[in-house]
């Protein structure tokens, strides 16, 4: 078996015996996935619901994890040109648009072009400066540039309140204390510096680092500077989408020995993000888990559950490979239509793993590794003897 790293992993698939790849960002070779046809594995086709409402009223749709680096990503948001949507239409896009700030451009600029209100918050991906050259002096500086972007083609990435609906962007970045779950021990894994590729592609000024809480606390900041019209929105909204890149809770993801990265909870969300997500919901969510809802992206997972009284929901595009084992695709359903008719939209399904959460308890403290996963540790420490 080889072993090598690939920044364009994002995830354990949804059909985790199937899997030829880490979680996160470790990709795999080897005779595991066999049974696989040529171009993935065969799924059911599974049709969803047409998007709710008549077209006329206000719909707010949701997407994350475009990476239009792919062309087969870009063409799927080309091709949203010719699906109907009305004047009224909302899109919050959860951030990893893309790696350059010229496709980024593009992206957002068509998606500006269908809806009426685009809102945006940056992944990690975005931030990435290996194929900008000397563009940049370092990731802030990105950051700074794609958000005048977003300002020169009119992407929110500020609260607003449209109509009688609060849409609150937060920005985020992960720190490895946010993982408080025990550790999988025994097997070889490979640090976060090397699975990592933000370790690498991102440049940090002086005093903000991935090895440490400062870039979670930097990005947390920001959001500081729209603490009023937060308060506006909550004063004026009974129904409140908030949303970020990044995980505001760890049950949001996989337990550790479902992954094919153990370390994955590690670079994948912060603490703040839930304190923020608390602060405008309420700490046991607002009147009840149908008037607040946060979407988030970054892990790859569909994932749609209800946790404390809010509802979380992941409905990401991902890499074309991911589609190709994912047993609900995303083509033909994404972007995700979550609000209509002044309601939350019945839950996304299936969501492989948060389907299997509502049905399983979370055994954190177990780490004894998933049978497919001891497989590939097994193979792996075969291989290296």
């Amino acid at each position: 078996m080889v072993v090598r790293f690939n920044p364009s992993c994002l995830t354990l698939y949804q059909h985790p015996h199937h899997s030829v790849c880490f979680s996160k960002q470790v990709s795999v070779k080897s005779s595991y996935g066999r049974h696989m046809k040529r171009g993935g594995i065969s799924r059911p086709q599974i049709e969803f619901p047409s998007p709710l409402g008549n077209g006329e009223g206000l719909r707010v749709f949701v997407v994350s994890d475009l990476h239009t680096d792919y062309a087969e990503n870009l063409n799927w948001v080309k091709c949203l040109n010719n699906v109907k949507h009305n004047v009224n239409d909302i899109l919050l896009v959860a951030g990893d648009v893309s790696e350059t700030y010229d496709l980024f451009v593009v992206t957002m600029s068509l998606l500006k072009e269908r809806f009426e209100h685009v809102f945006y918050v940056p992944g990690n991906h975005d931030l990435w400066c290996r194929r900008e050259g000397q563009k940049y002096v370092d990731s802030v500086e990105k950051l700074d540039k794609l958000l005048e972007a977003c300002k020169a083609l009119g992407v929110e990435t500020q609260p607003m309140v449209i109509g009688e609906l609060g849409i609150i962007p937060l920005f985020s970045w992960y720190h490895e204390s946010f993982d408080r779950e025990k550790d999988i021990t025994g097997f070889h894994i490979p640090p976060l510096e090397m699975a990592c590729k933000d370790f690498h592609a991102c440049k940090w000024p002086q005093g903000l680092s991935n090895g440490d809480m400062s870039l979670s606390m930097y990005f947390d900041a920001i959001n500081d500077k729209q603490l009023e019209m937060m308060e506006e929105v909550k004063m004026k909204c009974d129904h409140i989408i908030t949303f970020s890149h990044f995980v505001p809770r760890q049950e949001l993801c996989p337990e550790k020995r479902m992954l094919f990265y153990p370390k994955l909870p590690k670079i994948i969300g912060s603490d703040s993000l839930e304190d923020r997500i608390r602060s405008i919901h309420g700490a046991e969510g607002r009147k009840d888990s149908s008037s607040a809802c946060h979407v988030f992206g970054h892990t790859h997972f569909c994932w749609d559950a209800v946790v404390d009284g809010i509802r979380y929901v992941q409905a990401p595009l991902a890499y074309p490979r991911e589609r190709k084992r994912r047993m609900n695709g995303g083509e033909n359903w994404l972007p995700f239509c979550i609000y209509a008719e002044n309601k939350f939209s019945e839950r996304l399904n299936p969501c492989f793993w948060s389907d299997y959460y509502s049905a399983n308890p979370r055994t954190p403290h177990n780490t004894e590794l998933a049978p497919w996963v001891a497989r590939f540790y097994r193979q792996t420490h075969t291989h290296t003897l």
